[in-house]
């Protein structure tokens, strides 16, 4: 699915700071967790970077991507934005994640692996074309991350995002590549 038009410039992705379902390993999408004190601590050390400037600052509705934004950029205000929510598993919310169906099958009462895509894809792009600084921040989650890799880098999930590390989505021409920041 790497056919998917470019977002208009670059733009930085972080998955949130631990959680207490991350470190259960729980299946957590819609379902809203605390970070753990792990993640506080990963989400706190985010405030030591240096950050380009200007930047803007968006993070998902969950409370784990509001409290690592707050954590890792303490004083500064961000906006919130449903798009960037993780994908709801349905029935498997709160399961081991060792129960969690493949991507591409759609959980009861869940969201499907295309419709996901598809939020993905519009969220980022009107992000991107709205923002008026250069590189906007977006504190999301991993499904979000693997959705972006599909849809504009290698078009596989790939690993697992860590936890509270910030990924550049680098727009290069008609490409967009993914490093660490």
């Amino acid at each position: 699915m790497t056919s998917a038009p470019l977002p208009s410039r670059s733009f930085c992705l972080i998955r949130h700071g631990e959680t207490t379902a991350n470190a259960n390993k729980i299946i957590a999408g819609a379902t809203d967790v605390p970070l753990s004190q792990m993640g506080r601590v990963q989400a706190s050390a985010l405030s030591n970077r240096v950050w380009p400037d200007p930047i803007v600052i968006y993070a998902s509705p969950k409370s784990r991507a509001q409290h690592t934004a707050q954590l890792a950029f303490p004083g500064r205000k961000f906006k919130l934005h449903n798009g960037l929510r993780e994908r709801h598993w349905g029935v498997f919310e709160g399961q081991p994640l060792t129960e969690q169906p493949a991507r591409e099958n759609t959980p009861d009462q869940g969201e499907s692996w295309s419709d996901m895509l598809m939020r993905v894809r519009s969220t980022i792009t009107e992000i991107c074309a709205t923002s008026a600084a250069p590189l906007p921040v977006l504190v999301c989650h991993s499904g979000i991350i693997r959705a972006a890799r599909v849809l504009w880098t290698t078009g596989d999930v790939g690993q697992r995002p860590p936890n509270a590390l910030p990924l550049l989505f680098e727009k290069a021409g008609q490409k967009i590549i993914e490093t660490p920041l």
